[in-house]
This record gives C-alpha cells, structure tokens and sequence, in this order.
C-alpha cells in the first residue's frame, strides 16, 4: 500500500516536471515563430490534457487497477465520443489541424496571406489563429473565419508587405 502511494507520488512528480519541461520547450518555440501568447495557451492545454491522462494510466496500472473494468468503461466512453465526434469530426481535425498550424505554419499573426481555392481564393491579414479557425480580416475590413483544417489542405501563399 504505502509503496503504491510512493509511485503514485513519484509519477505524477514525474508528469509534473515533465509538462513543465515540455512547456518551456514549446514556450521557446513560440519566442522563435513570435506566436500570440493566446494560440500558445490553447497548444499547452492540449498538451496538458495528454499528460494528465498518461498520468492517470500510469497509476491504474501502480494501482493495479482492473483492466477488465477500465476497457469496458473506456470502450462505452469512446463509443459515444466517437459517436459524437461522427456528427462533429471537423472538432477534432481543427484541433489536431490547429497544432500542426502550430509548429509549421509559416504565417503569423499580422502577416498577409491568400488562400488559393480556385474560384473561391481568400485574402486578407492574420488577425488570429484558434484553436478550431484562422481569423481574417481582408480589404473591405470584413471578418473571415477559415477553418484550420482546410487551410492545411489548400495552398497559401504569404504575401510580402
């Protein structure tokens, strides 16, 4: 029992120290692209969520929790989020789509960029980039909302001032 709750104590330590690393690293990171500090909030707390639940798996098994009822509990919970995550699949790609933005994207906020998509091209500066849209804002001062995982899928070009 009292080993149990020294490995519990050392793994989430662990986690703890890890997250705090694995955040300065993306702070860095952020520094080198001049990412808005609002974009690097919503990146850390998906990373943070991930820790959290490696955390949490790694003292089911400290604990030696049983597999048998954790699989059945995860699988009914997987089960409804996939189910919802059917009606709403652009949720989690603009997520995911969101932290590949993230690290590669080489526009920033400020920058002026085009969206080629034939007939239907978008243009305009940077005016933020969310968690689930790249806002921007084009000639005639009109607000665009581009869904991050289609800009993944189309080409931009950076227009140089």
């Amino acid at each position: 029992m009292s080993e149990n709750i020294f490995w519990s104590f050392v793994v989430i330590i662990g986690a703890y120290i890890s997250f705090r690393l694995f955040k300065r690293i993306l702070n860095k990171i952020a520094i080198g692209k001049k990412v808005h500090v609002k974009r690097l909030f919503y990146i850390q707390k998906v990373f943070e969520i991930l820790f959290v639940l490696v955390a949490m798996t790694v003292i089911a098994f400290v604990w030696s929790v049983d597999l048998e009822g954790i699989s059945l509990f995860a699988s009914s919970l997987f089960a409804i989020i996939g189910v919802a995550m059917f009606a709403q699949w652009s949720i989690l790609s603009n997520v995911t789509a969101s932290i590949i933005i993230f690290f590669t994207f080489p526009a920033r906020v400020g920058d002026k960029i085009k969206i080629v998509d034939g007939d239907n091209s978008v243009e305009g500066i940077i005016k933020e980039i969310s968690l689930f849209q790249i806002e921007l804002i084009d000639s005639q001062e009109n607000l665009i909302l581009y869904p991050n995982n289609l800009i993944l899928q189309k080409p931009v070009i950076r227009i140089n001032k």
